[in-house]
């Protein structure tokens, strides 16, 4: 298996959606990849810039501000009190870890890797770059022996699915017992929307209370791309157990895998300061507010979705059935069988677009109650 046996990359199958829904008069709201548009905040722009003087090659390791800033930043707002500077490793964004983690841990034919049900494709992909096999399995007691990666997703994309703390306490247990690393995807853990996310952070596979005092084993993956508008940026990172870390240092050093300098800066900025998440966060959650009614008065079922950056629906018909009437009305989503087998009837709404926009769909989406 090589990256030349890779399928079609999935989201060509949209294009024809895509040219439908733009003959709407309202023109398009595009609702389908989860990319930012608001602004990058002017004190993360001014850090690129004063770091732009970038002559000698960058650390892949980090510079030392950006590791004490994301140590800090675990301690301060995930509940991770304990780290130091060698559990910690800058990435260039988080897809591409996620898609180089089985390469970096050696993992070959005949290793398992284990992803969620319902899942960002990427988990897969990795696995089957290197020959692994790739497992859909949510439950821990479904996780077989002799597994070598389990990834855990929370909050999940597409899904919203997320781990309460005694839950990824029963994911470390189980990865233990068979020798796997397990490595939480935590990208959208600033997004909490209902039940007790509405109050509560959610919590890191690094929390105390969910480790048992060891780390080992455990990788939680974080990215800046939605919390801070820094898609552009490929700024990202990964922390938990050092000796996994230090692995993978070594291995990306060889690589060549290092964020630019400037980025590197600009992201330490974007750690030390939570005024502009908490902003970015009101903009989702006023998207959210009127989109999820006005999908639900269209006679969708909103599934999961207590956390994250999407809605995920269904109206109990084929996904592309209603790709297509939502196509019809201008709005493109995301086609739910692109996140496995068990989602042919689910699509995913991204509360990316524009407020405006937003509104424009909820507005399209009411007329056209069911």
């Amino acid at each position: 298996m090589s990256v030349r046996d890779l399928a079609d990359y999935p989201w060509d199958a949209v294009v024809p959606f895509r040219d439908r829904a733009v003959r709407h008069p309202g023109g398009l709201v595009d609702l389908s990849v989860g990319s930012p548009v608001d602004p990058t905040p002017a004190l993360i722009r001014a850090a690129l810039t004063e770091a732009t003087d970038a002559h000698a090659y960058p650390q892949t390791i980090g510079t030392p501000s950006l590791r004490e800033a994301i140590v800090d930043w675990y301690a301060r707002r995930r509940g991770v009190p304990d780290l130091t500077a060698a559990n910690v490793l800058p990435t260039i964004g988080s897809k591409e870890l996620v898609a180089l983690l089985p390469t970096l841990l050696g993992l070959g034919e005949g290793d398992i890797v284990v992803h969620p049900t319902v899942a960002y494709p990427t988990y897969e992909v990795g696995a089957r770059v290197v020959g692994a096999t790739a497992l859909r399995a949510d439950d821990p007691a479904d996780w077989p022996e002799g597994a070598k990666l389990i990834w855990i997703n929370t909050p999940g994309n597409p899904d919203g699915r997320t781990w309460n703390v005694d839950e990824l306490a029963m994911a470390v247990r189980r990865a233990r017992e068979i020798g796997a690393i397990l490595a939480s995807d935590e990208c959208y853990a600033e997004l909490g929307w209902d039940g007790p996310w509405a109050q509560e952070p959610i919590p890191s596979v690094l929390d105390p209370r969910v480790t048992g005092g060891s780390r080992a084993n455990l990788l939680s993956v974080y990215s800046l791309s939605k919390q801070s508008n820094l898609a552009g940026y490929r700024a990202a990172f990964v922390a938990g157990c050092s000796r996994v870390i230090a692995d993978l240092l070594t291995a990306r050093k060889h690589l060549g895998l290092m964020p630019p300098a400037p980025v590197q800066h600009a992201m330490a900025v974007a750690l030390g300061d939570d005024a502009h998440v908490a902003a970015q966060k009101t903009l989702y959650r006023e998207r959210r507010d009127l989109l999820l009614p006005a999908i639900t008065a269209a006679g969708f079922r909103i599934d999961g979705s207590e956390a994250g950056l999407y809605l995920w629906a269904t109206e109990g018909r084929d996904a592309w059935e209603s790709m297509a009437r939502l196509a019809d009305l201008g709005i493109l989503a995301g086609p739910g069988p692109f996140y496995g087998d068990d989602s042919a009837e689910h699509i995913r709404l991204a509360l990316t677009a524009p407020t405006e926009r937003v509104a424009e769909a909820a507005r399209r989406l009411h007329a056209a109650e069911l």
